[in-house]
């Protein structure tokens, strides 16, 4: 059962936590609108849609994204003004063990983590549809796509070659789709144009030929004009990067699966955002101990050194985690294990800071 010391501090904990993340997205909202509010004003933006569309859902993104650095800001905090009120050392001598100290600070972070893993996988990738939607219409228009030399595999053994692609009259140039079974060609179909007709879900192939290979004969037909059903859509090669920001986490699982199949050069980028989904929210637990470890103590100076050194570890774990998952997108390195050598890292260092911070 919880004390009243373990009561205390989950108190202190989590409400220094939501004033302190309550504070920074007043102000990231603040200059998110004073840089934005000529886009409101010029594109007609309704203030209900600006209010309850865009800002309402872009909240919880920010707050998921600064929970990690806040966390530990939080724990710095509010353990260096109990160290320096000497409420640590009372505890102590009442005969309370440091490790006994630290289960009310498990327990805040542990809830923490369990409110970010479920922001991150259920409320975010909802809001974020209808953010990402009001951005289009009112902040800036989509980026054109301008993609050249697509070459992906829609299904197994059906690879789709496209030269250039006009996302605006949905028209591909130099199209061929080919049919491979066993390593072998079968067919393989070749036109100067492909059009999508959106209505019907159809493609319009313009001056075509077809070449059906059956083991040591071939044949060969040529047309015009062909409307015919293709298993692929423009939706499958001009994905935005950013719309992975709007799946859950088993949208974004069955995506990469597909992604995959079609050969994408961006499944680094769609793994490294699933693995950090469970990642940063581990990040909480870790910086939360740092925290506990580095701000225990009473030294001289006070709150200020304290909170000196924790802004110093928190910037450098979020430095380091950009390199690694660099690593992943742009090198070799496993995306699993780019989002969790930083964890892991500054886990080990959490584990000797908690050991020696007795002492």
């Amino acid at each position: 059962m919880l004390k009243k010391l373990d009561t205390y501090i989950i108190r202190k904990f989590l409400g220094t936590f939501v004033y302190a993340i309550s504070l920074i997205i007043l102000i990231v909202v603040v200059f998110d609108l004073s840089e934005k509010i000529d886009n409101f004003i010029e594109n007609q933006a309704p203030l209900r849609d600006i209010v309850l569309v865009y800002y309402v859902n872009f909240i919880p993104y920010f707050i998921n994204l600064f929970s990690p650095l806040f966390t530990f800001i939080t724990v710095v905090f509010f353990t260096s003004r109990m160290a320096f009120n000497s409420e640590i050392i009372a505890i102590l001598s009442s005969g309370i063990s440091f490790r006994r100290l630290l289960v009310p600070y498990l327990i805040s972070a542990i809830l923490l983590s369990l409110g970010t893993i479920y922001l991150s996988n259920v409320v975010i990738p909802t809001a974020n549809q209808k953010r990402l939607a009001f951005e289009s219409q009112y902040v800036r228009k989509p980026e054109a796509f301008r993609g050249r030399n697509i070459h992906m595999q829609v299904r197994p053994g059906l690879f789709v070659y496209l030269e250039s692609f006009n996302e605006r009259t949905q028209t591909g140039y130099r199209f061929s789709l080919e049919q491979i079974e066993n390593g072998r060609l079968e067919s393989k179909l070749m036109a100067s144009q492909a059009k999508y007709n959106d209505g019907e879900g159809t493609w319009t192939i313009s001056n075509y030929n077809v070449r059906a290979i059956d083991g040591l004969e071939e044949r060969l037909s040529f047309g015009r004009e062909l409307d015919t059903l293709l298993p692929f859509s423009p939706y499958d090669f001009i994905q935005n990067l950013k719309d992975m920001e709007t799946m859950n986490y088993r949208e974004l699982n069955r995506f990469i699966a597909n992604e995959r199949l079609k050969g994408s050069e961006a499944v680094s980028f769609y793994e490294v955002e699933k693995h950090r989904r469970m990642a940063f929210p581990f990040a909480t637990l870790v910086l939360t101990f740092i925290g506990v470890a580095l701000s225990s103590q009473k030294v001289r100076g006070g709150v200020g050194l304290h909170l000196g050194a924790g802004i110093t570890i928190s910037f450098a774990f979020i430095l380091f985690m950009q390199v690694t998952t660099t690593f992943a997108t742009k090198g070799n390195l496993h995306p699993m294990l780019s989002v969790w050598i930083p964890n892991i890292l500054f886990g080990i260092l959490g584990a000797y800071l908690i050991k020696i911070a007795p002492k």
